[in-house]
């Protein structure tokens, strides 16, 4: 009885652990669909997006207070009185009235008008203000389109990683099949007297270090799949399945002449990167803003001048209100004489921002040019990675077959097998993660060259 609930309450188990993914059906996810989510639904594309939205209504307001105000009007108010009076008598035709107590009064006024001001001159504050914006949402722009670029490197990067995790479990389930199948034909020749009963045992330690990597091996798959899915910021409870297809599990290295014939004069791809790469062009609207918030800030050691008018009317009555009428119009001119050093404060803060604004495009510059110098030199150190693990491969295959074949009847040691094995094993992870890097260091160096798009 309990040889039968062991198996039923762990089959019942797993039922109510899958209960959540028999509930929907799994999303299929290829690179190309997942680069599209990132860039749909990733936290920082949402925010890069929303900031330029704001710069945009910013700049719009910088330029509508250019603009003459327009204002229209309308009150209405009501003025009661109560007073009192002396108290007594008075003859109307011969009839005495009394007359005191509380005397009664009350006025309506209504009115109405349209009123305008703009200013003719601040000092150049408010052009400075337009040019500040445009600036500030030209730089938000770049950002976002620098926010995209780096989305797409990071979603491909992450999403070769769930390839190459899931290449090296096939790698390391494949490895314990042959460990099991290995096991049970020394465990026959064991019985038959072929081999000692030391090469079972030591057979079987390989087979449990083989399960052992590939249960670390499934770990590192699904924290593959877990970062990708979260960067990509879907639903985590939501089932995904991965579609590899277009990604190569094999580079020829023919091809490395030919993209590295695209990378070969280092002083054309910066001149050529500091006018493609976004973040670079943000730095140079940044320092933009930074020049006109200097003439802004200029602008409080000059007079300003406004025009200012209004019309409009005004009446005791509604129905008369029509019948008195206001024109107004003027100039205001305003000087500064002293503002408690706010001005000269105001001026200076400005000059420092520009200051740290050229420092931040000195900087872009730099890391610009370490950016490709670091992407050259991974897809150089790729390709040779790509070219010693192809090599390995085949030597390390052939080597195992040899062993196998001189263990089988008896001509080699089990630890010769063992070696060649785990050797075959080793170049072909090395393989698998030689591929994965260069397709990154291929993208990587797009991305620093600031080409890289969906």
């Amino acid at each position: 009885m309990k040889g039968f609930l062991v198996p039923v309450l762990g089959a019942l188990f797993t039922l109510l652990a899958n209960h959540g993914a028999f509930g929907q059906a799994a999303k299929t996810l290829t690179l190309q669909g997942s680069i599209d989510l990132a860039l749909e639904k990733n936290v920082f594309v949402t925010q890069a997006r929303n900031t330029l939205e704001a710069q945009q209504s910013a700049k719009h307001a910088a330029v509508g207070a250019m603009l003459p105000s327009l204002d229209l009007s309308g009150a209405f108010s009501r003025n009661q009185i109560w007073s009192s009076q002396q108290a007594g008598v008075i003859f109307v035709q011969g009839i005495p009235i009394s007359v005191g107590g509380t005397d009664f009064r009350a006025n309506n006024s209504f009115s109405t008008g349209l009123s305008s001001q703009v200013t003719l001159f601040n000092g150049f504050a408010n052009t400075s203000r337009v040019s500040q914006s445009q600036s500030t949402a030209a730089a938000a722009d770049y950002s976002l389109d620098r926010t995209q670029q780096t989305t797409i490197n990071t979603t491909v990067q992450l999403y070769l990683d769930v390839v190459r995790t899931s290449q090296l479990l096939k790698v390391s389930e494949d490895n314990l099949k042959r460990s099991e199948k290995q096991l049970d034909r020394i465990t026959e020749s064991n019985k038959v007297g072929a081999v000692a009963v030391a090469d079972v045992y030591r057979q079987k330690v390989q087979v449990g270090s083989d399960e052992l990597a590939l249960i670390q091996t499934q770990s590192a798959h699904e924290k593959a799949k877990a970062d990708l899915v979260a960067y990509l910021g879907v639903d985590f409870d939501q089932e995904y399945k991965f579609d590899f297809a277009g990604i190569p599990d094999n580079i020829d290295t023919t091809e490395f002449a030919a993209v590295n014939a695209k990378y070969t004069d280092f002083e054309n791809l910066y001149k050529s990167a500091v006018e493609k790469r976004p973040d670079y062009q943000a730095s140079i609207q940044n320092l933009n803003a930074a020049d006109a918030g200097i003439s802004m800030a200029r602008a409080g050691y000059f007079p300003s001048l406004s025009l200012l008018g209004s019309y409009g009317y005004n009446n005791t009555e509604l129905s008369t209100l029509t019948d008195n009428r206001n024109l107004y119009f003027g100039v205001n001119i305003s000087m500064p004489i002293f503002s408690g050093f706010r001005t000269q404060d105001q001026v200076e803060q400005a000059q420092v921002t520009r200051r740290n604004a050229d420092e931040q495009l000195r900087q872009a510059q730099r890391q610009v040019r370490v950016d490709i110098r670091k992407a050259l030199l991974d897809l150089e150190s790729a390709e040779k990675q790509v070219t010693v693990t192809q090599a390995s491969v085949k030597s390390a295959e052939m080597d195992r077959k040899i062993a196998e074949e001189k263990y089988n009847p008896g001509s080699g040691t089990l630890l010769d097998l063992l070696v060649a094995t785990a050797n075959y094993t080793t170049t072909v992870s090395n393989k698998v993660n030689a591929v994965i890097l260069y397709l990154q260091a291929k993208k990587q160096t797009e991305y620093a060259l600031g080409t890289l798009s969906k």
